[in-house]
């Protein structure tokens, strides 16, 4: 857009200058001059592209044009001699010289080659998910990647480099499950009470780009021992009306849509993105346990597990951005999201002889039904004093979000039950950062937030015999669970020649409040912590550079966590919280090193983190025994899983990403991490010590096939792993997708198909003296899903300028360019 500027001011000074001079003889009249101009490599068409020419004689008078969408142009000149310039942003100029122009004339087509040192600098038309390093993070534009359409944002998630997501939805950087996630910078609802499970219900195409921040700066919370995922989602803001429409429909029974619309004038913007997707996924596992009896026979049993679930999601969300000026703006919006599943799961328990016979079999048939709701609402207020980041930006957000849950289970052999969880969820943020530069390469920053949060948990179970309900009070209870923290933060930042550094300090006042009123246990914890954080850059030039970080993190323990009483999963298993249990501390250092060629980036890192009072989560005998049979009478121990702190966990590892563009339509990636993972500490006097070397690889390729289509696979394995009672086996999975442009690029047909070898199963075995237990578990089966998307008025300019201005939405902030 600016070239465009440029080049009409130009013409019109190229024709006031040539209005100044004498005219001599009257002019000839003007020809007819057309073209086309297409990208040399994917021969597409170049809209926008600018054609200029000029005169030797009259160097000062310009003339020329723009190409349109299907890449011609076609304008009237002056016949003469000229010097023809085609330019388009980030591709090489063509220069035509002493061509002779006599009457209208046709140049054919004129083909457009990338410049190389763009490539990490614009968004390509090729499939690809750009890359940008900060000093204090790592952004990862999620682009087009056509593997995750249709998909969720845990699917986005898992195909990003660091980020892995296991079969039960649990997200790990660099190996390490305590990572903290934010949308737009901010603590959200749409990450759900019980976790990231929450990030399964959102589309896919609502995400901008991941910001990876393994070094937090000080601006950032201090939760999450692994670092932050920083979810940007999407917010159109290009003039006039455009947005796109989404349909997905695959197997296992999925489909849905989705429609995202923008509307921009010079003093408002309007944007709304509304989702709905209705789908089914199938898994299953096994839970086969042997128990020691000392001096007598174990006791073996086995579990089959099958699960059915079904899961109707909707989500929009509308927004209003009004600016006073083009320095002051103020945004008011909200989103509400809506899931309702249900579950239908199969458990058969088998009771095994020492020869493997079956003693009895039980069955237990579990109906379960689940709504989530969350709504939010954010109030923005942004002021620019100028050009060079001296702002005020102030955010207030509050939430609302429920989870009620209801489960029957049809126990064969023994009495049924039902439970129902009531959970709900206020949350209200209030954010001040000012951000002042001192000169041209110093910063100085400082700002506040309040997060208080206030969380109810109502758990009911009924044993149900001869269809007579009996309230058990071993299960049924009530959890009141505050937390609140408010921090303020200052940081310093400078660029002295090639060197830069930002230097933070975060102070985090915590309080929370556990209330188990069926207990009657009430306990208030206060504790104030002081985090420091240092950024330091040294760039050998402009292609290489190399990085070093240092934060001081926390784990605070979730509600779930804490709670002493009984969260029932089966009859011979359940999980118990553990009210005494204190947030674990983690210092990180992490070292970086960047270097690109022309077809060829290279980027990785060499880390280490330490963490005191690590929670811990363990399985052991009860000491209890349930009775699984009346007919004939069967009982088995009882086992709980349960979180502690141990004494220390000791993390070192590296991990490199490797980028290879030979052509702008080929791209492959890959990405490995190996760590060491070492736990040390004791419970009830029993060693935990444990120590592992995992490891995880992706691959990524794209590229071009006949009649315009497109592919893109992606392997992922991620290798053995232990805790300190558990050994996991690797996990392998394969995804790949299609795509095809239709409608002069306006329409994308996309097929993708997930864990395309059914592999994807997380595989484990636990051993302590008392018993044994080996698990099998998947998630989903492989999934096939075709999605089409039409745009309006989203031309490939238009996106590119869309992804620039996003990168204003960056939430949390952070990071400091010179």
């Amino acid at each position: 857009m600016k070239k465009i500027v440029l080049y009409s001011l130009t013409l019109l000074l190229g024709y006031f200058a040539s209005a100044q001079q004498p005219t001599e003889r009257q002019r000839p009249a003007k020809l007819l001059l057309s073209g086309k101009v297409l990208d040399q490599e994917t021969q597409e068409p170049l809209e926008y592209a600018t054609i200029t020419l000029q005169n030797d004689r009259r160097p000062n008078m310009l003339q020329g044009g723009i190409t349109t969408q299907d890449g011609t142009f076609s304008f009237e000149v002056f016949p003469g001699r000229y010097t023809i310039t085609t330019e388009y942003i980030s591709f090489d100029k063509s220069i035509q010289e002493d061509v002779v122009l006599r009457s209208a004339t046709d140049l054919g087509t004129i083909e457009l080659s990338i410049n190389t040192n763009s490539l990490d600098e614009v968004e390509l038309v090729a499939e690809r998910t750009e890359v940008e390093i900060r000093l204090d993070k790592r952004v990862y534009n999620v682009g087009k990647d056509i593997t995750v359409r249709g998909g969720s944002v845990s699917d986005v998630m898992d195909n990003i480099p660091s980020v892995s997501v296991d079969v039960d939805g649990a997200i790990s950087l660099r190996g390490n499950d305590n990572v903290r996630i934010l949308i737009n910078g901010k603590p959200s609802g749409l990450v759900g009470l019980s976790g990231p499970d929450a990030l399964r219900q959102l589309p896919a195409e609502s995400i901008e780009k991941v910001e990876v921040i393994t070094s937090p700066s000080a601006r950032y919370e201090a939760s999450g021992t692994a670092g932050i995922l920083n979810i940007i989602l999407k917010r159109e803001e290009l003039a006039g009306f455009n947005g796109s429409f989404i349909l997905n429909g695959g197997v296992p029974s999925t489909y849905g849509g989705s429609a995202s619309l923008n509307w921009r004038n010079k003093k408002l913007n309007v944007f709304t993105t509304t989702s709905y997707n209705n789908g089914e996924s199938l898994g299953g596992g096994v839970f086969n346990s042997e128990y020691f009896n000392q001096d007598a026979a174990s006791t073996v049993t086995n579990e089959s597990r099958d699960y059915k679930r079904n899961r109707e999601r909707f989500f929009i969300t509308l927004g209003a951005e009004y600016f006073f000026d083009e320095a002051t703006s103020f945004t008011l919006s909200s989103f509400v999201r809506r899931s309702n599943n249900s579950s239908n799961n199969t458990t058969i328990i088998e009771d095994l002889d020492s020869n493997g016979g079956v003693l009895n079999r039980l069955g237990r048939y579990q109906d379960e039904t689940e709504t989530d709701n969350s709504r939010q609402f954010t109030a923005n207020f942004t002021k620019k004093f100028n050009d060079d980041g001296h702002e005020l930006v102030i955010e207030f957000q509050a939430e609302k979000s429920s989870e009620d849950e209801s489960d029957f289970a049809d126990n064969s052999n023994v009495f049924d039950q039902s439970s129902s969880t009531d959970e709900t969820q206020k949350r209200n943020l209030l954010q001040l950062d000012y951000v002042y530069p001192i000169d041209e390469n110093t910063q100085f920053e400082i700002g506040y937030r309040g997060n208080f949060t206030t969380q109810n948990t109502d758990y009911q179970v009924f044993d149900i015999n001869n269809n007579i309900s009996t309230l058990n009070a071993d299960l049924t209870n009530y959890l009141g669970f505050t937390q609140n923290v408010q921090a303020a933060y200052t940081q310093f930042g400078k660029k002295i020649d090639q060197f830069s550094y930002l230097l933070g300090l975060r102070m985090e006042n915590t309080k929370i409040v556990i209330d188990q009123r069926t207990a009657n246990i009430y306990k208030e914890k206060k504790y104030t912590d002081w985090f420091p954080t240092v950024n330091l850059s040294y760039e050998f030039n402009e292609r290489e550079n190399i990085t070093l970080g240092y934060s001081r993190r926390v784990r605070r323990p979730r509600s779930w966590s804490l709670n002493p009483f009984q969260s029932l999963t089966s009859l011979t298993f359940f999980r118990q919280g553990n009210p005494d249990l204190d947030p674990s501390y983690a210092n990180s250092f992490d070292f970086g090193y960047l270097k690109r060629w022309d077809n060829l980036t290279l980027n990785g890192s060499i880390y280490y983190s330490t963490e005191n009072q690590v929670i811990t989560t363990i399985t052991e005998a009860t000491g209890t025994i349930v009775r699984v049979s009346d007919d004939p009478i069967i009982d088995v121990p009882a086992l709980r899983s349960t979180s502690i702190n141990l004494a220390k966990n000791n993390r070192t590892g590296t991990e490199f990403t490797l980028t290879y563009s030979p052509r702008r339509q080929v791209r492959i990636s890959g990405n490995f991490n190996i760590f060491n993972s070492e736990t040390i500490g004791s419970y009830e006097n029993q060693p935990l010590d444990a120590e592992i070397i995992s490891w995880f690889a992706r691959v990524n390729a794209s590229f071009p096939l006949p009649l315009g289509l497109t592919t893109q696979l992606r392997a992922f394995y991620r290798g053995p792993r232990a805790t300190a009672q558990t050994t996991s086996e690797g996990i392998f999975s394969m995804s790949g997708a299609l795509n095809k442009n239709l409608f002069n690029n306006k329409g994308t047909l996309s097929f993708r198909a997930s864990d395309i070898f059914n592999s994807s199963r997380r595989k484990s075995r636990t051993e302590t003296a008392v018993f044994t237990n080996y698990s099998e578990f998947q998630w989903r089966q492989p999934t096939y899903i075709f999605t089409f998307t039409y745009r309006i008025n989203e031309n490939k300019s238009n996106r590119k300028k869309s992804n620039r201005s996003a990168a204003d939405q960056g939430g949390d902030g952070g990071e400091f360019d010179f």
